[in-house]
């Protein structure tokens, strides 16, 4: 069953924004806003968006345009849409999921879209126009600062993860050539699937095939790096949301999408490590006294941050608000789980990253909040935990379950804090927008009232 509750998220989301304008005239082109609807149904969820705010985002859109009575109902992999004109008539369409996986520059100009839609300022032909160039756009650095941008972020990672020299060395190695397989798969999304099995049967061939012939590495923490761009941390997150607020058809079917992806790359890694004879157990080794300079994953975060600039081309002047929402969430957590649980450390670093990415797109002008906060999931890596889990249960089921289980705490608690930090900027801009308002003149009557002092 298929709930309509919305979270914090959905009033945080339009708490800076303007509601859509009053109804117009009927909409005289029904069709026409059907399929601009439905084209930007499937890029929010494309985006990863929330399906109970897919619909709202949509149902603003058709009454901003006229439309009397509009349902919709949206899921993960398809989308229903009923719109009432000015007359008796009404027009129903059903429409997959989303068909392609969206940039960051395309992530940003699907939201600025979708709101200009939303207050009535953009008509259904021009959104179409829009929308269709967004999704046929070139990423901005080509495809060399994609392969490089992956190789980046993958040695950020090991920064964070492992930050040991070969550890590093083997990153920016395999993250290349990872990146240069995406690449080659470009625009071919009926193959993502398989991409990841691909990709992970690679890695794993050339890390156990080195450590045959002599190089000492880490083996979960030589593979996670380079797969990361593979692991659905966020589709969990979200699945874990949508089932906190009764969207169970939603809900689960990330869930699960999310697990089988897990699952497959850990099925990658598996094939890898036979095709070069390595045991099972060889998983499990480790290197031994790791020293590392405490400023290693300071910098691992910044690097990590640069690469997903680079690699998802994040639209310009966002990489500082980038920065700023990560290492903000990466603070907190580290410093959460210095004083708890390592498993509900995330918590902490979502309860900042979520209403900083809200204030940074509503009071500052920045860019749409997931454009900010998506890195910092990608960062906290929930879906990397579970899936050294997953690898793990390959050489010791025991210390494998254990891992999933804190997986699951880990991702239920980034999941929470981002629902109680979607509420808390909820309550600040309830509670303090009038007395931000008056702070922010104080600042230019001051200025003018200087002058006046000194004379």
């Amino acid at each position: 069953m298929h709930s309509n509750a919305h979270s914090p998220l959905d009033v945080a989301e339009g708490a800076g924004a303007q509601h859509a304008t009053p109804p117009r005239d009927p909409v005289r082109r029904p069709h026409a806003l059907l399929e601009f609807m439905c084209r930007l149904g499937q890029a929010y969820l494309a985006a990863g968006e929330q399906t109970a705010l897919v619909e709202l985002f949509l149902r603003r859109i058709a009454t901003a345009q006229g439309a009397r009575r509009t349902r919709v109902v949206a899921f993960p992999t398809a989308i229903f849409i009923n719109v009432a004109s000015g007359t008796e008539e009404e027009h129903v369409t059903l429409t997959e999921g989303p068909i392609q996986v969206l940039r960051l520059d395309q992530i940003a100009e699907v939201y600025t879209l979708g709101e200009a839609a939303q207050r009535g300022e953009v008509s259904p032909e021009e959104g179409l126009k829009r929308l269709n160039e967004t999704m046929r756009s070139s990423p901005r650095h080509g495809t060399a600062g994609t392969v490089i941008g992956h190789a980046i972020l993958t040695v950020g990672l090991a920064l964070v993860l492992w930050p040991s020299p070969k550890n590093v060395a083997s990153a920016a190695v395999l993250g290349t050539i990872v990146g240069l397989v995406k690449a080659a798969n470009r625009n071919r999304p009926i193959l993502s699937a398989p991409l990841a099995v691909v990709s992970a049967a690679i890695v794993s061939m050339i890390v156990f095939g080195a450590m045959r012939y002599g190089f000492a590495a880490s083996p979960i923490y030589a593979l996670i790096p380079p797969l990361v761009t593979f692991l659905p941390g966020a589709m969990l997150t979200f699945g874990m949301i949508e089932l906190a607020y009764g969207d169970m058809v939603s809900g689960a079917s990330r869930l699960i999408t999310g697990f089988v992806q897990l699952v497959l790359l850990a099925f990658g890694i598996a094939i890898g490590a036979v095709l070069v004879g390595a045991s099972p157990e060889a998983l499990l080794e480790t290197e031994a006294d790791l020293v590392a300079a405490a400023w290693a994953p300071w910098l691992g975060a910044v690097v990590f941050g640069l690469g997903a600039f680079l690699h998802f081309s994040a639209p310009r002047r966002s990489l500082a608000w980038m920065l700023l929402c990560m290492l903000a969430a990466f603070g907190v957590q580290r410093l959460a789980g210095e004083f708890g649980a390592r498993e509900i450390s995330g918590f902490f670093g979502m309860l900042v990253a979520t209403p900083l990415g809200y204030l940074i797109q509503q009071r500052f002008r920045g860019p749409p909040s997931m454009v900010t906060f998506l890195p910092s999931f990608w960062l906290l890596v929930p879906g990397s935990l579970s899936l050294m889990s997953v690898a793990q249960m390959l050489g010791d089921r025991s210390a494998g379950i254990e891992g999933l289980v804190s997986a699951i705490f880990a991702i239920a608690s980034i999941a929470l804090g981002t629902l109680v930090g979607a509420s808390l900027y909820k309550w600040l801009t309830e509670t303090f927008g009038l007395w931000r308002l008056q702070v922010g003149r104080a600042g230019p009557l001051f200025r003018r009232a200087r002058p006046r002092q000194r004379g």
